[in-house]
């Protein structure tokens, strides 16, 4: 079990879509958080089209953590989307409460990461960097962190700018084995070899760019017959299991090096 970090450089490459819908398609019990500073769910608006929307979130937790009710009040906070497997962490309404998030981004990651003791993942949609109030302790505590972008010219010079910060960033909390990048299209018109080359961080998994399939987890669109067996579907189900393999791996690379083998 593990806390499953996406973010963006810049513009629109998909992380919000993305990590809706890996937390639809999740196999485990796991919890999706909106912790993108610029406000507004995508959850609520887009699958779940404003027929649903929780009491309470982010801020609820804020007040919390202030009195020391974090860990208790979370349980509360957190409520299962209907219709799905799915738990929800629901984010700020508007960017101008993402500031007042500043103080809960530390203890959220520690009690986030305690959930893998009560059997669920983590999946946040941490948004573009770099935005006031953006969750960086979340980014840097993840046991994998996503840099989400498409292939082409325009989002690799824009994810390239983020890159070597992000890097600098990871490297002092010593968590570089946690840094990758999510490919949104590859192929569109980059391989991830070249992907990689060009960012120097190396690709976990790439998800099929199919935009009428996507409209699913953005839109709340129609599901067509054949969308189960879709190839944005079955990359979705490749990407769980490489992120699975590369927390794994990672793990064991820490369990090797504080052993001195």
């Amino acid at each position: 079990m593990a806390m499953t970090v996406l973010v963006s450089a810049s513009g629109s490459p998909g992380v919000t879509t993305s990590a809706i819908a890996l937390a639809w398609t999740w196999t485990r019990p796991v919890v999706l958080v909106e912790a993108d500073p610029t406000g507004g769910s995508a959850v609520l608006a887009g699958p779940l089209r404003g027929g649903w929307a929780p009491r309470d979130g982010l801020i609820d937790l804020a007040v919390a953590a202030q009195s020391g009710r974090l860990d208790s009040r979370l349980a509360e906070v957190v409520q299962v989307i209907p219709g799905t497997q799915v738990k929800l962490l629901s984010g700020v309404r508007s960017h101008v409460q993402a500031k007042g998030l500043r103080a809960l981004w530390g203890p959220l990651a520690a009690t986030l990461k305690g959930l893998e003791a009560t059997g669920q993942d983590v999946l946040v949609d941490a948004g573009r960097l770099g935005l006031e109030g953006s969750a960086m302790p979340l980014v840097v505590a993840a046991d994998i962190t996503l840099l989400v972008t498409r292939t082409d010219l325009v989002s690799l010079s824009a994810a390239r700018s983020w890159v070597e910060t992000l890097r600098t960033t990871m490297d002092s909390a010593g968590a570089t084995r946690s840094l990758g990048l999510l490919l949104v299209g590859e192929g569109d018109p980059y391989s991830a070899r070249e992907v990689s080359k060009v960012l120097g961080l190396p690709v976990v998994a790439s998800i099929a760019w199919d935009p009428d399939a996507a409209k699913v987890f953005s839109r709340g669109a129609a599901r067509g017959k054949k969308f189960e067996q879709g190839r944005l579907i079955r990359s979705l189900e490749a990407t769980r299991s490489a992120i699975d393999a590369w927390v794994t791996s990672a793990r064991a690379d820490l369990e090797q090096t504080r052993s001195g083998v």
